[in-house]
């Protein structure tokens, strides 16, 4: 039994109940691109949402950060990772969190205690120092000197200045070193690393700035599995860790080549390709592109094909199609999606490095072309940024061609205009990756109601088979996926935007209940994505139109919604359309 299920076991004997992960790809929250972090599915309960499965949850959560994706090819970055989380939403709180942390991983884990020490925090001017924390360590057995009170900027989450629920956290750390274990804890020495963050919501901060004593005090701790692995398999490197040694196994197998000595390129090509599986596998369908979480995908398979011709890997060959199916087999156990799309995965990989071959040998006729037509022995800026903006070409793909024609590049240019490239896309991005507790306002809230009336009327006017695929939110916007074997007609759109209107106008009430799933799917509830759901659902109701398992929010009555409007309807994949509506009014 690995980490990931000792975990949930041993969580569940605390009485916590398991939930299934959330999709990569958020569902209804446009501020990021990708699920960032354990708690950010889980929003708004820990913002007093009541959550079907109860006030004790564990989870493993799917999560992908691309702030950090060159540093990918180092020995402990990656792109994709699954974070261990367990809550408390207004049950338990620091002392029972605390001591069962502890006892995981003495117990559990058998990590002796002497290899472990904490951070907690050491109060400001305005919330005092968390002694309660410090001295429920002590009581566990771990030494003074190995509790160090730290500032706001260690030991508050998320910062002082985030108005929302937050509040003091408590870091565990591992002493992740054969060296002799000091007695006293230096949170500055690297050898000490941190594997557990427990975090105490128990303050809101107002708009004014005052900081106010929440009436539901939240416990949200996370832990990084590929982490955790590493230090219990004592490996210093990651990818010598048995989550990767398989996989770099495999890519020595189809390149040929020993790991010692191409280690960066292996650990590109290994995090890239599971990434770009996880990506292509959810559930929203993405497919690589030049926005959004499509350009991510796009991103990352390109990159990983120029470290495999770096590796020498025939690009045409199926070893693209070894490494992906091999990640598949070591996750579809966990991840349904990962089994079910197997086939919508490899299709996804072969069609963009088949794409992507075009464009290299492309980018490799240009830069024949222009060393043809050089003045001097130095490639200038502008032609090394276009191999890499238009074609493709990484630095070091230009560096490596160009030394064989024994002439030099202008790299300090090239930062530069890297650099100012970088910049542009960051402040054009910049809000999709903001994040944190938010995305259900008064907006977003007519929308979920409004995507009921929309799934019951195309059930009406187009096809009582018609179930929802998927749904995206925003406070601009909705966006509806649903299967359709055609494109909606001019006649067909009119007709359903009709349809809810005149439902909005009807001003019916939307009523909620619980009950038990069974119950509710035999009295007719719709429900896409059963799995996701306790035995314990809720149950919206408007009128006699409509009756879903929804997590919520809802309007209280459909007059709330204003006017629906259709504004483009399109195919996204075989069998699956999409359309896109607004509320006006």
């Amino acid at each position: 039994m690995n980490v990931k299920d000792k975990y949930i076991e041993f969580f569940k004997s605390k009485g916590h109940t398991q939930i299934p992960s959330a999709p990569v790809v958020p569902e209804n929250d446009p501020s990021v691109l990708f699920n960032t972090a354990g708690m950010q599915p889980l929003v708004p309960y820990l913002k007093g949402q009541k959550h079907p499965y109860g006030t004790r949850l564990c989870d493993y959560q799917k999560c992908l950060r691309t702030n950090d994706l060159d540093s990918v090819g180092d020995t402990t970055h990656h792109t994709f990772f699954e974070m261990l989380g367990n809550w408390s939403l207004g049950d338990y709180f620091k002392k029972e969190s605390i001591t069962w942390s502890f006892e995981f991983l003495t117990q559990t884990l058998e990590i002796p205690t002497e290899r472990l020490a904490v951070s907690v925090f050491k109060g400001n001017s305005i919330v005092q120092a968390d002694t309660e924390t410090a001295e429920t360590w002590r009581s566990l057995g771990i030494s003074e000197k190995r509790i160090k009170y730290l500032g706001e900027e260690d030991n508050w989450w998320p910062n002082m200045e985030a108005v929302g629920p937050c509040g003091p956290d408590t870091e565990i750390f591992y002493w992740r070193s054969n060296d002799p274990i000091p007695e006293e804890f230096n949170p500055e020495d690297d050898r000490w690393v941190e594997i557990w963050n427990n975090v105490f919501m128990q303050y809101m901060h107002n708009e004014d700035g005052s900081f106010v004593e929440l009436p539901q005090k939240n416990v949200d701790t996370g832990m990084g599995f590929e982490r955790i692995t590493s230090v219990l398999e004592g490996v210093t490197d990651n990818y010598k860790s048995s989550i990767w040694s398989d996989v770099i196994r495999k890519i020595e197998d189809v390149s040929g080549k020993p790991y010692e000595g191409n280690e960066k390129s292996m650990r590109i090509i290994a995090d890239h390709m599971r990434s770009a599986v996880f990506i292509s596998a959810d559930p929203a369908g993405i497919k690589p592109s030049n926005t959004d979480q499509g350009y991510v995908l796009r991103r990352l398979l390109r990159r990983t094909i120029r470290y495999a011709r770096m590796l020498d890997i025939d690009i045409q060959s199926d070893w693209d199609k070894q490494i992906s199916e091999l990640i598949i087999s070591k996750y579809e156990n966990y991840y349904s999606e990962i089994k079910d799309n197997k086939m919508v995965v490899l299709d996804v990989l072969s069609n963009e490095k088949n794409k992507f071959a075009k464009t290299l040998d492309k980018g490799l006729k240009e830069f024949e072309k222009v060393i043809a037509n050089l003045k001097n022995s130095t490639l200038d800026k502008d032609a090394a940024f276009r191999l890499y903006d238009t074609f493709g070409f990484p630095l070091e793909l230009t560096l490596e061609l160009a030394k064989e024609k024994n002439i030099s590049v202008d790299i300090d240019g090239f930062k530069e205009k890297f650099l100012e490239h970088q910049n542009k896309s960051r402040q054009g991005s910049e809000a999709k990756f903001k994040g944190g507790l938010s995305g259900n306002g008064e907006l977003e809230t007519k929308y979920h109601t409004a995507t009921h009336l929309l799934n019951a009327a195309l059930k009406l006017i187009v096809n009582q088979n018609i179930h929802q695929k998927g749904s995206n939110i925003t406070a601009e916007r909705m966006r509806f996926d649903f299967n359709c074997d055609h494109k909606l007609t001019e006649e067909e759109k009119q007709k359903v935007e009709q349809l809810v209107n005149t439902w909005i106008q009807q001003e019916l009430p939307v009523t909620v209940t619980e009950m038990d799933k069974a119950m509710a799917i035999q009295s007719g509830a719709e429900c896409s994505f059963i799995d996701r759901y306790p035995d314990k659902v809720t149950v919206y109701t408007i009128e006699n139109v409509s009756k879903e398992l929804c997590g919520g929010p809802h309007v209280k009555n459909t007059r709330e919604l204003g006017k629906f409007k259709i504004k483009k309807e399109e195919g996204i994949s075989a069998g699956v359309r999409r359309i896109k509506a607004i509320l006006e009014g």
